[in-house]
């Protein structure tokens, strides 16, 4: 049934009576329907402008390769160099031994460390090289809790025999029983632990495993290039509003996403302890008491996995100096309150160098420094064959992690949102959105973030942010923004998004304990980002005012 639509709009009348803004809204019709359907990979509906939007005489198909789809290209290159190398599970560990095995620390470590590398790397691959790690640490908490709970019994049943035997000894006519190490029915027990305990286990193994998915998607929010719906508004800024001085750049989204990412994190923490291992604190806590059997089998899992990686490699040196170097640049080219290198440096720097050369510029360096130490051998006559060394990432490896589809996605979502700039279809979207200028600002901001919301768990979240440049008379990003971080934040169901599904292939939860979890996720979610758009990010953004550069688009 998906073809009827493409064969009647192959079939249209492109007359000169058609309007090309409803030439338009056509296009992003079908490909919102393909989209939300999935009747053909995503990826694949993302290529549709390129050929229907010239046919149509809508645009030409050169809007949608740009600025934000090399600085995501970049950035994606540079996390799989960090993935190739190990450099994150180095980091993870080392977090982890540091802040110790305590159940309420140990879940803090683990969204600490997740929420930390989902920044960097993609949600998908933090979650999975995560997951696995709490695994087995769960595992081993769970073999030493069996050991110490027979060793105990076996303990105190001997006792008991030893006392028995004394009895016995000082009253002959006394009948010995029936063995003590054998349960009624003349069988021992195959778990000697109670059904409490076992169940207690079972909540600590979904939060646990819970806490992951979660903290990847909630991190994932505070750098640019995180998450797919960020790039998506900086493209979007750049295409509707080219005059907006580059409002929103690497610092600048950090400055505002960062802070809420830390209250989510936090709120997040404490919701999944309340609801998975109770209020105990001493219990949960410890502090100043020893650790017990399962924290120390714990704490030893993570330390032999940190010792099969060995010593930094020089290799993974290299990595993690071009990492730092990189956000280093990224912070410095436009910080906002001095002026950056891109301006003290090259002339007309601020207008044409962008967050997407220093993220190129890395990936290059990458392609280019050797993976293993030079050895200078100077004029040694006995040593004929040169020094060659790898580099520090292949493109056979780059072509086989990079997730392109999400490069066509996002070129799919600026093209659509390029052309509805063009063809006015901006002003017409503004009535549909939630928000408009006849009702408070701080409901108007609300109301976008339920939007996102909603449309997020229907898997429509690239479209929901390119319509939302609504033709209202307040900020821009003040529409933009919340959409945007709330786009992220689908904690209900396991196919919302790709770490919710990792999680809950490992069997530990049912999607009842996600949803409900995940309602409570989701009213976190909606708080934070409102909380957020109204305090920090209104002097931030200078969300009270309407921008001269806003009073016009690309409608050219």
């Amino acid at each position: 049934g998906w073809r009827i639509p493409l064969n009647s709009f192959l079939c249209l009348n492109v007359s000169s009576i058609m309007l090309q803004e409803a030439k338009c809204a056509y296009i992003i019709i079908i490909m919102a329907v393909y989209w939300c359907t999935e009747v053909i990979p995503l990826a694949v509906t993302s290529l549709m402008p390129v050929v229907f939007f010239p046919l149509l005489g809508v645009q030409s198909s050169k809007s949608y390769l740009n600025d934000t789809n090399m600085l995501f290209v970049g950035g994606l290159i540079v996390a799989i160099s960090v993935e190739q190398w190990n450099l994150h599970k180095r980091i993870a560990l080392r977090v982890l031994l540091i802040l110790g095995v305590k159940p309420a620390l140990l879940m803090l470590g683990f969204m600490i460390v997740t929420a930390f590398l989902s920044m960097w790397i993609s949600n998908t691959a933090t979650t999975a090289m995560m997951v696995p790690i709490v695994q087995a640490v769960l595992d081993q908490m769970d073999n030493t809790e069996y050991d110490v709970t027979m060793m105990e019994q076996a303990t105190g049943q001997t006792n008991t025999v030893i006392e028995l035997e004394e009895k016995n000894a000082s009253d002959p006519t006394s009948v010995h029983g029936k063995g003590l190490l054998s349960s009624d029915n003349g069988q021992v027990p195959d778990d000697p632990r109670s059904s409490e305990e076992k169940k207690m286990r079972k909540r600590i193994c979904k939060g646990m495993t819970l806490c992951v998915c979660y903290a990847a998607s909630i991190g994932g929010t505070a750098t640019l290039t995180g998450t797919g719906p960020n790039m998506v508004l900086k493209g979007q800024m750049n295409q509707l509003y080219p005059n907006n001085n580059d409002i929103v750049n690497f610092a600048s989204w950090f400055g505002f996403a960062f802070p809420n990412m830390i209250l989510m994190l936090i709120l997040a923490w404490l919701w999944l302890q309340c609801s998975f291992m109770g209020l105990n604190f001493k219990k949960s806590w410890g502090c100043g008491t020893e650790r017990t059997a399962k924290e120390k089998a714990a704490y030893n899992v993570l330390k032999a996995e940190m010792k099969k990686l060995g010593p930094i490699s020089y290799a993974e040196f290299n990595v993690l100096l071009m990492f730092v170097l990189l956000v280093l640049l990224w912070f410095s080219r436009h910080p906002g309150f001095v002026k950056g290198w891109a301006t003290r440096l090259f002339p007309e720097g601020e207008k044409y160098i962008t967050d997407s050369a220093p993220a190129v510029f890395i990936a290059l360096l990458l392609f280019i420094l050797p993976a293993n130490k030079p050895k200078f051998i100077g004029w040694n006559p006995n040593i004929k064959k040169p020094f060659l060394s790898a580099p520090l990432l292949d493109w056979n490896v780059v072509q086989r992690k990079m997730p392109w589809s999400i490069v066509l996605l996002l070129g799919g979502g600026f093209a659509l949102a390029d052309a509805s700039a063009n063809k006015m279809l901006v002003k017409y979207s503004g009535d549909i959105i939630p928000g408009n200028k006849n009702e408070p600002v701080c409901l108007s901001g609300l109301g976008n973030v339920l939007y996102a919301f909603l449309l997020e768990h229907f898997q429509c979240n690239i479209l929901s942010i390119s319509l939302q440049a609504a033709s209202v008379k307040i900020h821009p990003l003040y529409v933009m923004l919340p959409g945007t971080l709330s786009a992220s934040f689908a904690f209900m169901l396991p196919v919302a998004t790709p770490p919710n599904a990792i999680v809950f292939s490992y069997g530990h939860i049912r999607v009842l304990d996600m949803v409900r979890s995940g309602i409570v996720m989701n009213i976190i979610g909606v708080f934070c980002v409102t909380l957020a758009i109204n305090t920090w990010g209104r002097p931030m953004f200078e969300l009270d005012t309407f921008p001269t550069w806003a009073n016009s688009t690309t409608n050219q």
